[in-house]
């Protein structure tokens, strides 16, 4: 019972300190980060599902989700303009990119796993975000519809894809760190499976960093520098 009850009182600990780094990040990012796409200024990239993912890679799914839930509450009662619809879309967004890779990962702890996670969480995003814009971007920004197809494959396909690429290749540098710290600190346990190692440690980087130098170029074509 008092291990069952440490346990406990160790994930909520973990998961407030997700919240609160979460809710900075997108703070951070909401004020000071320029748009991915200076002609469709209104879309910013938003990089608190790094800290989604990393919690639900190592928390699971519930515990993920919770954080989610929190931190995009946070968003609405603070300075965020966009009410439901937006607390709704940011709850369905980082949901729909972090539960694959919680889902997978927590079935199987390896490499493989993770990175197929992560990627399939990038496409299911982008493929909720297209629903969402067809159906509610038009409510809630009073735009005819017919302009908002129209914007999706050269706008909403591009930003949903390359947020979600950058946030599953910076998940895979930040995730081996961050699980070390929190090891220190003695909130996780000694051990966390098969996705473990320096050589681990080194296909997550050389992975992430193709995943980043590709965003990196389709950026600079989309945005006419290339």
């Amino acid at each position: 019972m008092a291990k069952t009850q440490k346990n406990s009182a160790r994930t909520l600990t973990v998961c407030a300190m997700f919240c609160a780094i979460a809710f900075a990040l997108t703070t951070l990012a909401h004020f000071v980060l320029p748009p991915l796409f200076p002609a469709a200024a209104w879309l910013k990239y938003d990089p608190k599902d790094v800290i989604l993912a990393i919690g639900a890679l190592l928390l699971g799914p519930l515990p993920a989700l919770a954080i989610t839930v929190v931190t995009s509450v946070l968003e609405t009662l603070t300075y965020s303009d966009t009410g439901w619809i937006g607390l709704v879309m940011n709850i369905v967004a980082s949901g729909a990119f972090i539960l694959p890779g919680a889902l997978l990962y927590y079935k199987r702890r390896t490499l493989t796993m993770a990175v197929t996670g992560l990627l399939s969480g990038v496409l299911l995003m982008t493929g909720m975000m297209l629903l969402w814009n067809v159906f509610l971007t038009p409510i809630y920004m009073g735009m005819p519809r017919e302009a908002v197809v129209d914007m999706l494959v050269p706008v909403f396909l591009p930003f949903n894809m390359i947020k979600g690429a950058l946030n599953a290749a910076i998940t895979l540098i930040l995730y081996k760190p961050l699980t070390k710290a929190l090891r220190s600190a003695k909130l996780m346990p000694a051990s966390e499976g098969n996705a473990s190692g320096k050589g681990t440690t080194l296909r997550m980087m050389l992975i992430a960093l193709a995943i980043l130098a590709v965003c990196a170029v389709v950026l600079l074509i989309l945005n006419g520098k290339l």
